[in-house]
C-alpha cells in the first residue's frame, strides 16, 4: 500500500513538475542600485539572465505569443517586461539581454516619457529597433480601479495613441498599474482595441484564458540570490499547474 501511495505521488510530482500549458512573463521595474524592492541591481539581473540563456530558454514577444499556433513556440519560452519605462531598462538591462540574445518588453507610462530618470523618445525609438516590444502602462500610472469607466477609457486611448504616434508601431498589450483593475477596465481594454494585458496575479501567461487577464512572475530585488529567482520560477510553473485543473 506505501508503495502505491509514494508512485502515485511521484507521478503527481512529475505531472505538477513538468512543462505546463503557459509562458512565464518576468515583471522587472528599475535595473540599478537603488535600495528598493522593485530595482534588480545590474550585476544579479546579468546572472539572472545568463541563468536563461544556459538553461535553454528563448526570449519572446507577447506579440509572438499570441501569433503562434499550435506547437510553434520554442521549447522553453519566457516574456522578459519591464513596468513603468526607466532610463536604466535602455543603459543597463538592454546591453545584458544583448549579451545573451535576450529580448523584452517595457510597459511604458506614455505621460512620464522624457522626464527624469525615465526613456525619452529616442530611447524607446532605439529600443524598438533593437527587437524590444512597447506596451502601455496607461498615461498617468493610476490605480484605474479608481477611475469612472469614462476616465479608464480615456487612459487606455490617451497612452495608446501617444505611443502609436511617436513610436510608428501598434501597442497592443498593457500592463495594469499597481495590478488593480476591475470589470469596467476590461471591457475599456475592449473598447480601446488592446489584444492583452499583464496582471500582477502568479502564475503562467497564457493565451487559452482571459487574455486581459495574463498572469507574471514578479522579480523584485532578490533576498536569496539567483536560487530565489529559480524559484519564482518554478512556483509560477507549479500555480500554472494547478490553474489547470479549474
Amino acid at each position: 500500500m506505501m508503495q502505491i501511495v509514494a508512485g502515485l505521488l511521484l507521478l503527481f510530482m512529475l505531472w505538477l513538475l513538468a512543462p505546463g500549458g503557459g509562458v512565464p512573463i518576468l515583471a522587472y521595474h528599475q535595473v540599478g542600485s537603488l535600495p528598493e524592492i522593485y530595482s534588480v541591481d545590474a550585476a544579479e539581473f546579468e546572472e539572472q539572465m545568463q541563468y536563461l540563456a544556459e538553461h535553454g530558454y528563448t526570449a519572446i514577444s507577447l506579440a509572438e505569443l499570441f501569433a503562434a499556433g499550435p506547437g510553434e513556440l520554442p521549447a522553453k519560452p519566457v516574456i522578459i517586461a519591464f513596468d513603468d519605462g526607466y532610463e536604466d531598462n535602455y543603459s543597463a538591462a538592454l546591453p545584458i539581454l544583448e549579451k545573451y540574445g535576450l529580448k523584452g518588453t517595457v510597459f511604458v507610462i506614455a505621460g512620464q516619457v522624457g522626464q527624469p530618470d525615465y526613456m525619452t523618445w529616442e530611447q524607446l525609438k532605439d529600443m524598438q529597433a533593437r527587437n524590444m516590444e512597447i506596451g502601455s502602462h496607461t498615461y498617468s500610472h493610476v490605480a484605474l480601479d479608481e477611475l469612472s469607466p469614462e476616465e479608464q477609457l480615456s487612459e487606455l486611448v490617451r497612452s495608446k495613441e501617444l505611443l502609436e504616434a511617436n513610436l510608428g508601431k501598434p501597442v497592443q498589450f498593457l500592463a495594469y498599474p499597481y495590478g488593480r483593475y476591475n470589470a469596467a477596465t476590461l471591457t475599456a481594454l475592449k473598447q480601446a482595441g488592446y489584444t492583452a494585458a499583464c496582471t500582477g496575479l502568479p502564475g503562467l501567461g497564457t493565451t487559452g484564458g482571459d487574455v486581459y487577464q495574463l498572469k507574471r512572475v514578479n522579480v523584485p530585488r532578490p533576498k536569496f540570490g539567483l536560487w530565489e529567482f529559480r524559484l519564482r520560477l518554478l512556483r509560477a510553473q507549479i500555480y500554472g499547474k494547478l490553474s489547470s485543473l479549474q
